[in-house]
Parts: structure tokens; C-alpha cells; sequence
């Protein structure tokens, strides 16, 4: 599939709907996001809960939201308590136990859905080994037969591999991840469309993520589409300073194998190792740096309101990042709580992420957008049209970008570089920005005015880490 016609900004509901409770409304929220393209994940064990027997509840729920012009991206997680090689409902993935019994599984599940999906996924970031139990071949032998399956039930549909995250991305050329994906490439590089890179790390380094990414295929004779799977921030993975810490905390966390988790057991909430470490650490908050506070549950309202100002901004500076590098699909993490009503800190994988979350609930409704969420609406409002970011010419430190939209005037956007947490308090620069356009508006990604002067065909501008949309 070409999707290099337009751009389209997305987002993931989630790993878990319908595992914990209901499958509920989640399109016509996301669609009011500004969204054209939504993640979802499925489980083998929800569709066919025993062989044989299918259970369209989920998938079902999915596809009565679904409205002409949306794109959807189904990633389905081969975990079943009764056909794959590691037994639970939910994670992590793991080969099937019988090839054959897996084929008939994704090929009922595509015929399905009848067209109605764009996207389809195995699995989600295999070299995690949170996240895949097997091998790298058992990987390689299981999207092969995913792509077979899905290709002979849709010939339309796309294939997208198995996201490459920070494991990969963080460590060196002869790491066990990376490693992990050349497996992967040299066994089924036919057996994907598109690759997926999972961006939450320093934003600045997403140019070098998508060439590294490239080079990876290239190396196995590969020219595949680079799309974005996930993204997000602020996350841990952007402060360095914070490593120190976090060590700790992992290594308390992690001194035993990750457990398999099937829904029962994380609804009785044991108090396993990641558990405990994250007790330890909430009894230390009041002494812990204020850019690990703000990640943290009930932290000082102050550090609260720069994690979301912080928040604003990367969703614009990831997106334009990303997306200046020829990418034309996006989807940030996440929409929503996976369970309504719910916050759990001492919850890992919730302290790494909850945050992230663009909406949340207000009783049983899906409704209350959060600051992340407004910043995305005001974001994807300029994007509606657009056809390709390129990056500008413009002063040492500053980073410009021009986005090309089919349908309405010159966009601009211009921001600092600086650091995530304190970058903000540092002084604007002042700038002489060139610009066609006889009249020009702009406003910040936090939605703020900024009052400007167009003379002989030049801006006044005051440029910040927050960044500055300028449009005619």
C-alpha cells in the first residue's frame, strides 16, 4: 500500500480492549481528537476462546464504530490459554503451538472483518521479551504464516511488522535485539509491508532512529515504508539524568523473569517484584529529583502542569520530527486508562505510561480530554490536509519546518531546542523569520497567541522550546 499521498495522525486505544471488561466506544472520541487512523489491539484468546468456537464480541464491538474514511490498524496478540506455547489470555505473546490451528485463526478473523481493517499486525515489539516468549525465528516462521493468512483472506490489506522499540533502538550493533531483528529480516522480509518504530526516548533523536531503522532493512536488500507505531512523552527514556534511579528500581523490578500475565491473575494484584520496588520508590517521592516526581501519581500540582506543557510540546516535535524524515503515519500512546476509573501506582507499566493517556473517563463515559489531548486536537487541526513536513534552513539551535497542505495556505513551524524539563525558564530568541504570505497568524502548541509584525516580507518572532505555529 502507497500512503505517501497524504499524512495521517493516529492513535492506539490501547493493549487490552475488551480483556478487562466491556469493549466500549472509543472511535467517535478519537475521530474528535482529529484522528484518521486508530490502534487497536485483539487477542487470539478472545476471538476463539477454544478451538473452534469464535467469539465476535470484541471485534464486533470494533467494527460498529468504524466510519467511512477511517483507517484502522489491528495488531493481533497470539496469546490463548489453550493454543500457544506460553498459556494466558493476554501477555505476553507467544508461538502458537500448532502453525496450522494459528493460519485458520487469522484467516477467519480477516475475512471477518471484511476489509474494514487497513492494517494488520502480529504481535507487538517481538524482541521485547516481555512481549514474545519465542525466538526470533519462531517469530519469523509466525509473520510469515500471519502474512500468508491475512494476504489470501484480504489481498488489499497491509502488513505491518512487529514494532521496533527502544530495546533495539538504544543498544549497539551487536545487541541481542537488534540481533533479534536481523533474524527477522533476513527470514520474512517478505512477509511485511511496513515497519513499525516505537519513538518514546529524547525526541531529538528520531532522525537518527528512522535512518538507523532503514539501514536495518537495507542491509537484508529491503526498501519498506517506515511508519510510527507508537510514541510519546515525556517518558523516562528522555532523561539520562534519571538513569540512576531508575536502575535501581528496574534492577528490583526485573532480578526475576516477567511473568506471564493472564488477566485473572493481574485482577488479584500480587505483590510481585516490580510491585514492591515501586512501593519503595513512592516512599522515597518527597527526595526524589522533580523530573522523576512528575511522572508519579498525586505529584506537586506545579510539576503536574509542566509534565502536560511538556506534553504539548512533544507531541508537535515528535510528530514533525518523524514526519520531516518522509514517514507518513503516526500514532501516539494512547488514547485512554485500559480500565475505566482505575489508577494502580504501583503499577510499572502504569508509572511508565499512564500519563500518556489523552482522555479519560468521567464516570462511564469516555469524555474528559486532557491537556495531552487538547494539544493533539490543536495539532491535528493544522494537519488536516497535509502532505509532507521539510525541514527549513534556519538559525544554529533553532529547528523550522514547512508543512505542505493540499487545501489551504503556507504553515510554518519553528521551536528551540532545549532541555525537556527546564528549557522552558531559558530566555526566547529572537528571530527574523521570511514569510510569502501577506497576512500571518501565530500561535504556540500550548494554544497561546503570540502577536506578530509583518514587515517587507519578514516575521519578529520570539522563538522558545514551545513551539510556534505561523500560518497564513
Amino acid at each position: 500500500m502507497d500512503i505517501t499521498q497524504d499524512i495521517r495522525l493516529g492513535i492506539v486505544r490501547g493493549i487490552s480492549y475488551g480483556v478487562f471488561g466491556p469493549p466500549g466506544e472509543f472511535m467517535p472520541q478519537l475521530r474528535a481528537l482529529g484522528a484518521g487512523l486508530a490502534r487497536a489491539y485483539v487477542t487470539w484468546n478472545q476471538v476463539e476462546p477454544e478451538p473452534g468456537r469464535y467469539d465476535w464480541t470484541a471485534v464486533d464491538a470494533l467494527l460498529a464504530q468504524i466510519e467511512p474514511g477511517d483507517e484502522v490498524w489491528l495488531t493481533v496478540v497470539s496469546a490463548s490459554r489453550w493454543a500457544t506455547e506460553t498459556p494466558t489470555d493476554f501477555l505476553p505473546a507467544s508461538p502458537a503451538k500448532e502453525p496450522t490451528a494459528y493460519s485458520l485463526f487469522v484467516a477467519a478473523l480477516v475475512a471477518h472483518c471484511a476489509g474494514r481493517v487497513t492494517y494488520w499486525q502480529c504481535n507487538n515489539e517481538p524482541s521485547n521479551t516481555g512481549l514474545w516468549t519465542g525466538s526470533a525465528d519462531a517469530y519469523a516462521a509466525q509473520v510469515s504464516g500471519f502474512a500468508k493468512s491475512v494476504r489470501s483472506a484480504d489481498a488489499k490489506a497491509t502488513i505491518v511488522l512487529g514494532g521496533c522499540g527502544f530495546d533495539v533502538l538504544s543498544s549497539p550493533v551487536d545487541s541481542e535485539p537488534r540481533r533479534f531483528f536481523d533474524t527477522v529480516l533476513a527470514q520474512a522480509g517478505e512477509a511485511f509491508d511496513l515497519f513499525a518504530v516505537h519513538l518514546y526516548d529524547d525526541p531529538r533523536n528520531i532522525p537518527g532512529h528512522i535512518a538507523d531503522v532503514r539501514s536495518m532493512m537495507r542491509r537484508h536488500g529491503l526498501e519498506k515504508q517506515v511508519v510510527v507505531g507508537e510514541y510519546g512523552g515525556p517518558t523516562l527514556l528522555g532523561f539520562r539524568e534519571l538513569e540512576p534511579v531508575m536502575q535501581q528500581v528496574m534492577m528490583e523490578a526485573f532480578s526475576e523473569p516477567a511473568p506471564t500475565m493472564d488477566s485473572a491473575e493481574l485482577a488479584q494484584q500480587a505483590e510481585t517484584p516490580d510491585r514492591a520496588a515501586m512501593r519503595a520508590l513512592y516512599a522515597r517521592m518527597a527526595s526524589l529529583p522533580p523530573a522523576l516526581q512528575m511522572f508519579m501519581q498525586d505529584c506537586p500540582p506545579e510539576l503536574q502542569a509542566k509534565r502536560d506543557r511538556i506534553a504539548a510540546r512533544e507531541i508537535v516535535t515528535r510528530n514533525l520530527l518523524a514526519l520531516s524524515e518522509g514517514v507518513h503515519r503516526s500514532v501516539c500512546w494512547n488514547l485512554a486508562p485500559e480500565v475505566p476509573n482505575y489508577r494502580d501506582p504501583l503499577n510499572l507499566m502504569g508509572f511508565l505510561g499512564d500519563k500518556l493517556a489523552l482522555m479519560d473517563f468521567e464516570g462511564t463515559a469516555l469524555s474528559k480530554v486532557e491537556p495531552a489531548g487538547a494539544a493533539f486536537r490543536r495539532f491535528a487541526a493544522f494537519m488536516q490536509d497535509a502532505t509532507a513536513v521539510r525541514r527549513l534552513p534556519s538559525d544554529p539551535g533553532i529547528i523550522a519546518v514547512e508543512v505542505v497542505r493540499s487545501e489551504r495556505g503556507p504553515l510554518h513551524v519553528l521551536w528551540a531546542e532545549g532541555d525537556a524539563f527546564d528549557g522552558e525558564d531559558q530566555p526566547a530568541r529572537p528571530l527574523s523569520w521570511g514569510w510569502g504570505a501577506p497576512t500571518a497568524t501565530v500561535v504556540d502548541a500550548l494554544g497561546v497567541p503570540h502577536p506578530t509584525e509583518l514587515r517587507e516580507g519578514r516575521l519578529a518572532l520570539s522563538v522558545g522550546v514551545t513551539p510556534l505555529f505561523v500560518s497564513g
